[in-house]
Protein backbone atom coordinates (compact mmCIF):
# COMPACT_ATOMS: atom_id res chain seq x y z
CA UNK A 1 0.00 0.00 0.00
CA UNK A 2 1.56 3.25 -0.74
CA UNK A 3 0.80 5.84 2.25
CA UNK A 4 1.47 9.78 1.20
CA UNK A 5 2.31 10.27 5.00
CA UNK A 6 5.37 8.09 4.47
CA UNK A 7 6.63 9.24 1.28
CA UNK A 8 9.30 11.94 1.07
CA UNK A 9 8.41 15.05 -0.49
CA UNK A 10 10.34 16.49 -3.84
CA UNK A 11 13.75 18.36 -2.28
CA UNK A 12 12.83 20.80 -4.94
CA UNK A 13 10.26 22.32 -3.18
CA UNK A 14 11.19 20.98 0.33
CA UNK A 15 10.70 22.65 3.41
CA UNK A 16 13.81 23.79 5.79
CA UNK A 17 14.24 25.22 9.10
CA UNK A 18 17.79 27.32 9.57
CA UNK A 19 19.30 27.69 12.84
CA UNK A 20 21.77 29.82 14.13
CA UNK A 21 22.54 28.60 17.72
CA UNK A 22 21.72 25.48 19.69
CA UNK A 23 18.83 27.14 21.34
CA UNK A 24 17.41 27.79 18.35
CA UNK A 25 18.19 24.05 16.77
CA UNK A 26 16.26 22.57 20.40
CA UNK A 27 13.17 24.91 20.12
CA UNK A 28 12.93 23.58 15.93
CA UNK A 29 13.10 19.89 16.94
CA UNK A 30 10.62 19.97 19.96
CA UNK A 31 8.24 21.93 17.59
CA UNK A 32 8.74 19.74 14.95
CA UNK A 33 8.27 16.41 17.37
CA UNK A 34 5.18 18.05 18.90
CA UNK A 35 3.59 18.47 15.18
CA UNK A 36 4.39 14.89 14.36
CA UNK A 37 2.51 13.89 17.85
CA UNK A 38 0.19 15.78 16.69
CA UNK A 39 -0.71 14.74 13.49
CA UNK A 40 0.63 10.97 13.84
CA UNK A 41 2.43 12.16 10.34
CA UNK A 42 6.40 12.51 9.57
CA UNK A 43 7.49 15.97 9.07
CA UNK A 44 10.30 15.89 6.53
CA UNK A 45 10.90 19.25 7.25
CA UNK A 46 15.11 19.52 7.77
CA UNK A 47 16.41 21.12 10.71
CA UNK A 48 20.39 22.42 9.84
CA UNK A 49 22.80 25.24 10.51
CA UNK A 50 22.17 28.65 8.85
CA UNK A 51 25.26 28.88 6.02
CA UNK A 52 24.27 31.75 3.38
CA UNK A 53 20.79 32.84 2.68
CA UNK A 54 19.77 32.57 -1.18
CA UNK A 55 17.32 34.58 -2.67
CA UNK A 56 14.50 32.31 -4.64
CA UNK A 57 14.00 32.83 -8.57
CA UNK A 58 12.22 35.99 -9.20
CA UNK A 59 8.81 34.01 -10.35
CA UNK A 60 8.58 32.75 -6.97
CA UNK A 61 8.57 36.43 -5.24
CA UNK A 62 5.48 37.46 -3.73
CA UNK A 63 3.77 34.15 -4.88
CA UNK A 64 0.51 35.45 -3.53
CA UNK A 65 0.72 38.74 -4.32
CA UNK A 66 1.36 37.75 -7.79
CA UNK A 67 -2.39 35.81 -7.59
CA UNK A 68 -4.22 38.69 -7.49
CA UNK A 69 -3.65 40.55 -10.70
CA UNK A 70 -4.82 44.06 -9.90
CA UNK A 71 -3.27 44.09 -7.08
CA UNK A 72 -0.02 42.61 -8.09
CA UNK A 73 -0.37 45.58 -11.41
CA UNK A 74 -0.55 48.68 -8.28
CA UNK A 75 3.09 47.75 -7.09
CA UNK A 76 4.23 46.65 -10.46
CA UNK A 77 3.70 50.04 -11.45
CA UNK A 78 5.37 51.77 -8.62
CA UNK A 79 8.52 48.97 -8.99
CA UNK A 80 8.61 48.19 -12.58
CA UNK A 81 12.45 46.88 -11.64
CA UNK A 82 11.73 43.43 -9.81
CA UNK A 83 14.52 44.07 -7.39
CA UNK A 84 12.81 46.64 -6.03
CA UNK A 85 9.44 45.03 -6.14
CA UNK A 86 11.10 42.09 -4.16
CA UNK A 87 12.27 44.65 -1.89
CA UNK A 88 9.29 46.28 -1.15
CA UNK A 89 8.39 46.05 2.60
CA UNK A 90 4.50 47.58 1.29
CA UNK A 91 4.20 44.54 -1.46
CA UNK A 92 5.67 41.49 1.52
CA UNK A 93 2.94 43.04 3.33
CA UNK A 94 0.44 42.37 1.63
CA UNK A 95 1.79 39.05 0.05
CA UNK A 96 1.53 37.83 3.99
CA UNK A 97 -1.86 39.00 3.99
CA UNK A 98 -2.64 37.46 0.76
CA UNK A 99 -0.96 33.95 1.99
CA UNK A 100 -3.77 34.30 5.13
CA UNK A 101 -0.76 35.41 7.67
CA UNK A 102 -2.40 38.08 9.41
CA UNK A 103 -5.91 39.27 10.60
CA UNK A 104 -8.83 41.57 8.85
CA UNK A 105 -8.13 43.53 11.91
CA UNK A 106 -4.25 43.88 11.46
CA UNK A 107 -5.01 44.58 7.79
CA UNK A 108 -7.38 47.29 8.83
CA UNK A 109 -4.27 49.19 11.01
CA UNK A 110 -1.99 49.40 8.56
CA UNK A 111 -3.90 49.19 5.42
CA UNK A 112 -3.38 53.02 4.79
CA UNK A 113 0.18 52.60 4.83
CA UNK A 114 0.76 49.60 2.11
CA UNK A 115 0.62 52.58 -1.05
CA UNK A 116 -2.84 50.77 -2.17
CA UNK A 117 -5.31 52.90 -4.34
CA UNK A 118 -9.01 52.91 -2.76
CA UNK A 119 -9.84 50.41 -5.23
CA UNK A 120 -7.04 48.03 -4.20
CA UNK A 121 -7.51 48.52 -0.65
CA UNK A 122 -11.13 47.63 -1.09
CA UNK A 123 -10.13 44.55 -2.88
CA UNK A 124 -7.42 43.44 -0.82
CA UNK A 125 -9.97 43.62 2.62
CA UNK A 126 -12.89 41.66 0.35
CA UNK A 127 -10.19 39.40 -0.02
CA UNK A 128 -8.92 38.91 3.66
CA UNK A 129 -12.68 39.19 4.88
CA UNK A 130 -13.60 35.70 3.33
Amino acid sequence: MNDARTQVPSTQYRSIVFYHNDGQREIAGKMKAQEEARTGATIFTEIVPFIRFHLAEGYHQKYYLRGVGDIAAEYLAVYPDLKDFIDSTAAARVNGYLGRYGTKAQLEEEIDSLGLSEKGRKRLLGIIAR
